[in-house]
């Protein structure tokens, strides 16, 4: 019990790393472009993990099942398999909100909180009715935040983030079967030095890359590269060691919120009455998913899931 509490920590630390990384992210998009910026920052989340590798000199244990050449392996195939599925879903994002309003984007985007559990039915997962509930709970209080323009005009921008948000549940769900498998901070540093080097074929094929526009968003660059994924991607493997992924796509999808809430205290921002109610609402959701009935069975092994997702 401890242990999920202070995992359910990490992942509302990470939501939070995220939301606050938004203005970030649009700051950044005035001098370089998507790909750029997504490679950009991919590297230096890989660089910041080499740094902490190196410091604390992090080793993982002996795997009793594999020796060390069969672990190396292992973790070179996990991070290529999770830098792969970050790189597509976070570049589709990136250049989805190109084309559509950022309120739709934060919606359609923050879907993955259905599609999760969508796709866990899929492969044979169960899931408790609370939830389920918590699931809608949790996709209403995200159109109370995100959804004021509403969703009847579905462009070319919009499908791409529909596209992202089928692509960032795949992302969840690959880490929640790799995660309690190998060394964490390793798997994370694998997969954005992957989805670094992936990045560089359209960033150079797309745009022109230039140390000018690098070094003029060097400030935004470093809170998306060391902070939203040096920081906050480890937080996340970490925290799936044990975590229903259901769940933890609930935890963070609370990066909406807290946009919110940064926005209000550091941009001065007003909270309209239906931004309160959609916190109040996604508050509620996360309660709601983690209640289990006196008789109901435990849901929480990720492995269940995950064996079925990625063998």
């Amino acid at each position: 019990m401890q242990n999920r509490v202070i995992n359910n920590i990490l992942l509302l630390i990470t939501a939070f790393i995220w939301g606050a990384g938004f203005v970030a992210q649009r700051a950044g998009m005035d001098f370089i472009g998507p790909y750029t910026f997504n490679c950009a920052r991919s590297f230096l989340g890989a660089l910041s993990l080499l740094i902490l590798i190196g410091i604390f000199k992090i080793k993982k244990g002996p795997n009793r099942k594999m020796n060390k050449w069969e672990e190396r392996r292992y973790m070179l195939k996990a991070g290529a398999i999770c830098g792969l599925a970050l790189f597509f879903a976070s570049s589709v994002q990136q250049v989805g909100m190109v084309y559509t309003t950022a309120s739709k984007a934060g919606f359609i985007s923050s879907m993955y909180i259905i599609i999760v559990p969508l796709i866990s039915v899929l492969l044979g997962r169960k899931f408790s009715p609370c939830l389920w509930f918590g699931v809608f709970l949790g996709a209403l209080g995200l159109y109370c935040l995100c959804g004021s323009n509403g969703l009847r005009h579905i462009g070319y921008g919009d499908i791409l983030i529909m596209i992202s948000a089928i692509l960032y549940s795949v992302h969840i769900l690959t880490i929640g079967y790799f995660a309690p498998k190998v060394d964490s901070v390793k798997l994370s540093c694998v997969q954005f030095v992957v989805a670094g080097a992936v990045g560089l074929i359209p960033a150079f094929l797309f745009e022109n890359p230039a140390w000018a526009g690098l070094l003029a968003c060097a400030g935004p660059l470093f809170f998306a590269g060391v902070v939203s994924c040096g920081v906050a991607y480890t937080l996340q493997i970490v925290a799936q060691k044990n975590t229903n992924p259901a769940v933890a796509s609930l935890l963070l999808s609370f990066e909406s919120v807290f946009a919110v809430i940064t926005g209000f205290l550091i941009l001065h921002e007003t909270l309209t009455i239906r931004e309160i109610i959609g916190c109040i609402l996604m508050f509620t959701a996360v309660l709601a998913a983690q209640y289990k009935g006196k008789n109901s069975k435990n849901l929480d092994n990720s492995e269940a899931i995950s064996s079925k997702c990625c063998s």
